[in-house]
């Protein structure tokens, strides 16, 4: 059975081109849902203007299809709330160097 945690060590695999973070840990990543064998992913992106806009959801989605037992992945991006660099993690701020590593 897949859970939740499956499903965020396989989006953590994925990153964004430009930045050296994942994007589960730059905060993309606004809601992951898991029923059964599909799961529904609402995901933004750094900018409406990314480059990688479409490159991103799709390595997403496919990271997340390679898990067993998954048949389904649906990746919604949203801009509502717009991302800020509030929304990484404390682990994404450090390789950033945006927060002090004490």
């Amino acid at each position: 059975m897949v859970t939740r945690e499956n499903v965020v060590e396989a989006i953590q695999k994925v990153f964004d081109p430009e930045i050296p973070v994942n994007v589960y840990d730059l905060g993309l990543i606004y809601e992951i849902e898991v029923k059964d064998q599909a799961v529904q992913i609402k995901m933004s992106l750094t900018s409406q203007g990314c480059p990688s806009a479409r490159e991103i959801p799709d390595m997403v989605r496919s990271r997340v299809l390679e898990l067993p037992g998954v048949a389904d992945v649906d990746v919604q991006v949203v801009w509502n709330p717009p991302w800020n660099p509030s929304m990484i993690s404390r682990e994404g701020k450090k390789i950033l160097k945006l927060e002090d590593e004490s």
